[in-house]
């Protein structure tokens, strides 16, 4: 991936995210699936060749989202949901370009900042 289909993709992500999390209540909060669901929908061997992102999030919703708590729907009323914030979203990005690894004192002062 060079810069620009990041840029590309990411700004596809950061769509899916904020679809995600704004029709979220339209997902069940909880899996209706039973342990091994996820076995026969994935290949028994890694790819010889990458997967295109188009399906790479194809198999996000047809393989993960089924298997997913929806932790942050408003229907869920086991804990709160204040897990995430669009500002945490941001700030994760940017900590994550950033790459802080507090090995040392030095190091370790702006991993706090985020």
């Amino acid at each position: 991936m060079d810069f620009e289909e990041f840029r590309t993709r990411g700004k596809q992500m950061v769509d899916y995210i904020t679809d995600y999390l704004k029709f979220i209540e339209q997902r069940p909060v909880y899996p209706a699936v039973q342990p091994g669901y996820l076995r026969p929908l994935i290949p028994d061997s890694a790819p010889q060749e990458p997967d295109s992102f188009e399906d790479l999030m194809k198999d996000v919703e047809r393989v993960i989202m089924p298997g997913v708590t929806h932790w942050q729907s408003p229907h869920f009323h086991a804990y709160f949901p204040a897990a995430c914030s669009f500002p945490g979203f941001l700030g994760d990005m940017l900590s994550g370009a950033i790459g802080c690894i507090g090995f040392s004192w030095v190091g370790i002062f702006h991993c706090f900042l985020f």
